[in-house]
């Protein structure tokens, strides 16, 4: 995360290196969803499809979600918020309305959890995501030009190509390759080390979105605070639901990482483009909260 600010605040605040910002700005772009297939890919191929099943926390987790979204929304509708306001509570709400990350697969493996029930629930937020949005958002922004049908299959296309394409790699690979399947699964940590590489991208371009925001200073303070608030109650209120169960670490995981790169593209497409801080300061936080969940765990930085 730190190289990532840094590599980006150098190119930014280097007058020299302005030509080299220019030429590598749209190669990063294009770099990061490959590294999310390839997370991915690696960490489908260590998954037993036959143990990937529904689990009661994973209801348990879904119904939290569906009704703190409803209350913020209602919220939203009830006080009518205008401004600055109004933009704080759109860009909270995408950080608790976005889908559990595809990499919470890697962090959880990482902590020593369960990766059948973790990659389910990945597939069952997306779904409750993809549901949610084309209903509520419209009621947050009137505006929003959409449809139920046609946000809803858009949300779905892009699941496809993030989650379900190297799914259905990873199967062929593992069940039709097993000499490619066994390289793959041979290299230790391979996909946590892909997932580094990809946070520092994706941190360099979580800084940019917000030194480019034009917001004031204050306001990104403010921003900055809830989505740290919003980001220590999700991951604290997914263990306690996930220690009666006995999957507290999947449970947190499945709560409170997101997708906050979802997040900053619904903001954009259906609500304030500013409220994208908010997911954007989100990155931030819940990734200090995996580095120092893994640092905790025993053998977790030596481990998967």
């Amino acid at each position: 995360m730190t190289v990532g600010s840094v590599l980006y605040l150098t190119f930014a605040f280097v007058p020299q290196l302005d030509g080299a910002a220019r030429f590598f700005d749209p190669i990063l772009d294009a770099l990061f969803p490959v590294f999310m297939f390839f997370i991915l890919l690696v960490t489908f191929c260590k998954v037993d499809f036959r143990r990937m099943r529904p689990a009661r926390w994973h209801a348990w987790i879904s119904i939290e979600q569906f009704i703190v979204v409803g209350i913020i929304v209602g919220l939203i509708v009830g006080l009518r918020p205008s401004g600055n306001t109004l933009v704080l509570s759109e860009g909270l709400l995408t950080c608790i309305i976005a889908p559990t990350a595809a990499a919470a697969a890697v962090v959880t493996a990482k902590l020593g959890g369960n990766l059948e029930t973790m990659t389910t629930y990945t597939f069952l937020s997306n779904l409750l995501c993809a549901l949610m949005v084309p209903v509520f958002f419209p009621i947050v922004n009137p505006s929003a030009d959409m449809t139920f049908m046609a946000a809803f299959l858009k949300i779905l296309y892009k699941v496809f190509l993030v989650l379900v394409m190297p799914m259905l790699l990873a199967y062929i690979i593992k069940h039709y390759a097993p000499r490619l399947h066994r390289r793959i699964v041979g290299v230790k940590d391979l996909s946590f080390y892909i997932w580094a590489v990809s946070l520092s991208l994706v941190t360099g371009t979580t800084v940019k979105h917000i030194v480019h925001s034009n917001a004031s200073l204050t306001f990104l303070l403010v921003m900055a605070a809830g989505s740290l608030v919003v980001c220590i109650v999700q991951f604290a209120v997914g263990r306690s639901i996930g220690r009666r169960h006995g999957v507290k670490v999947e449970s947190g995981q499945a709560l409170g990482q997101k997708n906050t790169a979802f997040a900053i593209w619904m903001a954009y497409t259906y609500l304030t483009p500013l409220c994208s801080v908010g997911p954007g300061c989100y990155i931030l936080w819940q990734n200090i909260i995996n580095s120092l969940e893994i640092a905790r765990t025993p053998g977790g930085a030596k481990s998967a």
